[in-house]
């Protein structure tokens, strides 16, 4: 579970890090006297939220509701604004990133820096690898000062903000340890005046283990309408940034997928996973739950029968109607009687799995 911004922070508040000073508001009245510049950044679930418009500036506090009206009135990647978190405009020297992430590769929370912060860590590694310092954190151990040191060190730090790196990347590590943690970043980590400072904070929260944090799944206002749709139906959703729509049975498979579509330069908008067993009811639930997401503009059926049955998944295919354009790749149990059902309604399907990636991203064009 992806945690909201001023949640994050809260967290890493509480573990000693230092945070931007900053309060929530949900409507444009509640905003204080604005003696000093101010951001106004939208609560949304969602990255990239400045190139989506969701992060604004103001010098006065009649400027800031005005801004802050206008976010409340937009939406950011289909997602309504209910809640802005606003704070000083800090006084930036030098950007950062620090953040710790569980790798699954090597089974252990990894540690990562980067003297180009402000940037996404993704793009940062794409095109300068060699300014990307990582450490593996042996999770019996925890991470031990030294070791942060060493890397901060690697990363060009120096004198009193190689210090102050180490420390905050001990407290974040003993925070995404006890908050059964998948992501924590700090992105960026300023150097100001008076030293470093989180101006933004990401936490993500291990689903499978919400049970022991203080975090409702349910209850929680930061779930999304389409993750409580795939919930209370027992499919398997997750929110990502793209166009592409990628519905498919089992994780692997989906994972799969994922790769297919962005190998031929399509970007994911979600992804559903129909487990094993899907009834047509299932796939008709997972189509609805998909075309909710307002910047879904294809849609890929990725459907490989073994327990699954094709001709089931065919028929919840014609049941939902999808309205935007869908490919549908279709193999295993039943999947001739299944093919025949979705040509008499006027479906193509293929067959190879990175063909239908490819018509999947075509047809965004």
């Amino acid at each position: 579970m992806k945690l909201q911004e001023y949640q994050a922070a809260d967290i890493f508040r509480q573990n000693g890090i230092p945070v931007a000073d900053g309060y929530l508001i949900t409507s444009p009245e509640e905003i204080r006297d604005v003696t000093r510049p101010v951001v106004l950044k939208a609560q949304v679930r969602v990255g990239k939220r400045g190139k989506h418009g969701g992060i604004l500036f103001a010098d006065t506090r009649e400027e800031a509701m005005n801004k802050a009206t206008k976010l409340f009135d937009m939406q950011i990647q289909g997602l309504d604004v209910d809640e802005i978190l606003v704070a000083e405009k800090a006084d930036v020297q030098h950007e950062y990133y620090v953040g710790m992430v569980m790798d699954r590769q090597s089974r252990r929370p990894v540690l990562i820096m980067t003297s180009e912060g402000g940037m996404d860590i993704e793009q940062v590694a794409a095109e300068h690898p060699d300014r990307i310092a990582k450490y593996p954190v042996d999770p019996v151990m925890g991470l031990r000062r030294y070791e942060a040191m060493y890397l901060a060190e690697q990363i060009g730090l120096r004198n009193d903000e190689l210090k102050q790196m180490a420390g905050i990347a001990a407290k974040l590590y003993r925070a995404f340890d006890a908050y059964d943690g998948e992501l924590a970043e700090i992105n960026p980590l300023v150097a100001t005046p008076d030293g470093l400072l989180a101006i933004d904070a990401v936490f993500n929260i291990d689903d499978n283990a919400l049970y022991r944090q203080d975090f409702n799944r349910e209850k929680s206002p930061l779930v999304t309408e389409r993750e409580k749709k795939a919930s209370e139906h027992g499919l398997a959703y997750v929110d990502l940034d793209g166009e592409v729509a990628i519905v498919g049975c089992g994780a692997g498979l989906v994972m799969a997928t994922l790769d297919a579509v962005a190998e031929y330069g399509g970007r994911p908008a979600c992804f559903l996973d129909l487990g094993g067993g899907a009834t047509a009811e299932d796939t008709r639930h997972a189509l609805d739950i998909v075309q909710m997401k307002e910047s879904v503009a294809t849609i890929y059926l990725n459907i490989f029968g073994g327990i699954t049955q094709c001709d089931k998944i065919a028929e919840g295919i014609i049941e939902a109607s999808p309205q935007k354009p869908t490919v549908i790749r279709m193999l295993g149990t039943n999947e001739e009687q299944g093919k025949e059902y979705l040509r008499q309604a006027g479906y193509e399907v293929v067959d190879d799995m990175t063909e239908g990636a490819k018509k999947a991203v075509e047809l965004l064009d």
